[in-house]
């Protein structure tokens, strides 16, 4: 109807004034419009051409009997095709035949199973031959024609794939992860016959922290990855391997005679991981904890043995380390003895339960009571006294400990406020305060609360305290030592480390174990250790207290070699704080508190 209108306002155009038609002017006309609408196509077909060849995806059309009817340049390239391989009118079975990769069968059986409500739109996948995935998107139109658009999708695909494997595996060492490895221990649960036995080994790096604090994290890496290689040898391809946590592991062991066959796996894993490790020309050792249940003795379900396997790790930890447990019903019957005593020890807090004893030290050469370390102690509303080494590594092992040593930092500096002038008080911080607390800030606040000089306060810290948390730690340690708080290393000579934690830090006091004690009247071996250690403190310019002194010979032998302050059963017991005026009233010269 368009083409009808123009050619009447042609014919109008090309009247002469009496009304008879122009014919030459009429051609003009017509030819002047030809001309004009073929350049527009000509630019419209150049433009399409542009856009065609500057696609991001490859682009092809097919008419009903299947023959290309048109594509673009990134079609041939994402298929290997050449312009002359692409001209219009080739079929498409000669395409297919040209493309050198090919069709990936379950994404087109896939394709072919869509619902008849989801359109006319199928997915195709292509594997080429140099490790490229393509993606085609072909929608059908109703003639039977239908329209391409193609991808290159292998840097997605290749991210989405890792993505998935990462949600399943450790990174660090490709092993499943805890996720990965309850899918498995599910399966494996799942699938087992009547008479089938199901091992699970639980394991556990002992003290491996030091390993990082020591020699940094990458070195720890490396090793953790060592460790990884020694236990996927071990379990071989008929267990199941995975990291559980940062120095955790587990072995899945089924189809095999039990316990038998596991207690041979754990003592290849305790003698494997026993071999130095090596980080250039450094040699490492480790230990290894394992706590073992087996199904269906000790459950049959996926979180009963993953917690019986637990427990009986805890129980290999706290027995010692270095060895193996089997998970037995009274480590149940402990584990819920131990739950009832955090759930006391929580209330404990919250009422505030505890108190504070304090065992006094004693200057030698002043001969009189300098200071007392306090000493945390729990009476229980149901269960009277309980021990320090009973709830105190439960409490760190929980957290509960950040509280509790708040308090006590609080209740020592308080009391201690109400002592003379010249009598300090010393304080055990755990390594826990160090990173799940503000070491500093607490102490602040108990030096505020109780106006007690900052000189009279000792912070008492173990090695563990620089091995665990050496980063945390020194800042911290300076920060109170600038402020006027004494730091002291308590149980010096116990760790493999000390002489080198005494260099990194300047103590104002090292506390000799009381280890050494024992045996320096009898023993000449002893006390030359004794001897050497009170040398080195005094050329190290730190004081040095003996702890465990029971006896008057060795009050005697210590004084002969001007060892610094003594502390022990032979001067007092600890005692309540209303004691302490009593002590220090009642010290004899000899040194003995005398009970008043």
């Amino acid at each position: 109807m368009e083409a009808e209108a123009l050619f009447k306002r042609q014919c109008a155009a090309s009247l002469n004034e009496d009304g008879t038609a122009d014919g030459q002017r009429l051609i003009k006309l017509v030819l002047d419009t030809y001309r004009k609408a073929n350049r527009n196509l000509a630019e419209q077909s150049r433009l399409l051409e542009i856009v065609l060849n500057h696609l991001p995806l490859g682009l092809c059309i097919f008419d009903s009997s299947q023959r290309l009817v048109v594509s673009n340049i990134r079609f041939q390239q994402l298929f290997g095709l050449t312009g002359e391989d692409t001209q219009a009118g080739t079929s498409i079975s000669s395409l297919i035949a040209k493309i050198d990769g090919l069709e990936k069968q379950d994404v087109k059986a896939a394709s072919h199973e869509s619902r008849p409500d989801a359109g006319r739109i199928r997915r195709r996948e292509w594997e080429m031959n140099d490790g490229r995935i393509i993606q085609s998107v072909v929608t059908v139109l109703p003639d039977g024609s239908n329209i391409s658009i193609h991808a290159d999708i292998t840097e997605d695909r290749k991210a989405a794939e890792r993505i998935a494997f990462l949600a399943h595996h450790d990174p660090l060492t490709g092993l499943p992860n805890r996720i990965r490895f309850r899918e498995q221990l599910d399966t494996a649960l799942a699938a087992r016959k009547a008479d089938d036995q199901i091992a699970l080994i639980h394991l556990n790096l002992d003290r491996f922290k030091s390993v990082n604090n020591t020699l940094g994290v990458s070195a720890g890496d490396k090793i953790l990855r060592q460790v990884a290689d020694r236990l996927r040898a071990l379990a071989g391809k008929s267990n199941i391997l995975a990291r559980l946590g940062s120095d955790e592991f587990a072995i899945l062991q089924h189809g095999r005679e039990q316990p038998w066959n596991v207690m041979a796996l754990a003592d290849q894993i305790r003698r494997e991981l026993s071999a130095p490790f090596f980080r250039g020309d450094k040699a490492v050792e480790l230990s290894v904890s394992m706590g073992i249940a087996i199904c269906p003795k000790d459950g049959t379900e996926t979180e009963l043995l993953l917690k019986h396997a637990g427990v009986a790790l805890s129980h290999a930890k706290s027995g010692g380390r270095r060895g193996e447990r089997f998970f037995t019903s009274e480590m149940e019957a402990q584990l819920e003895s131990r739950r009832a005593l955090e759930a006391d020890l929580r209330r404990a807090i919250h009422n505030e339960e505890f108190e504070l004893h304090y065992q006094p030290l004693y200057d030698m050469a002043e001969r009189r009571i300098c200071g007392f370390e306090a000493l945390l102690r729990w009476n229980h509303t149901a269960r009277g006294r309980i021990a320090p080494l009973e709830f105190i590594p439960l409490a760190e092992e929980v957290g509960l400990i950040v509280d509790i040593g708040r308090w006590v930092l609080k209740r020592a500096c308080m009391d201690a406020a109400t002592w003379p002038a010249e009598i300090k008080v010393a304080v055990n911080v755990s390594a826990i305060q160090f990173i799940s607390s503000n070491l500093e800030d607490d102490v602040s606040a108990a030096l505020a609360v109780s106006e007690l000089s900052p000189g009279r306060l000792e912070i008492e810290i173990t090695e563990s305290v620089l091995m665990e948390n050496r980063d945390e730690a020194l800042p911290v340690l300076h920060a109170l030592r600038q402020r006027g708080v004494h730091i002291s290393m308590d149980d010096f000579g116990t760790g493999y480390s000390s002489l080198s934690y005494l260099s990194s830090f300047p103590f104002d006091k090292i506390k000799i174990d009381k280890s050494f004690v024992n045996d320096i009247v009898d023993n000449k071996e002893a006390f030359a250790i004794m001897r050497a250690i009170i040398l080195l403190g005094d050329a190290l310019g730190m004081r040095v207290t003996v702890e465990g002194v029971e006896t008057a010979q060795q009050q005697d032998l210590l004084a002969q070699e001007a060892c610094d302050e003594i502390q022990g059963y032979h001067i007092s017991s600890p005692r309540p704080a209303f004691d302490v005026p009593k002590m220090l009233a009642g010290a004899h010269a000899d040194g003995k508190a005398q009970a008043v």
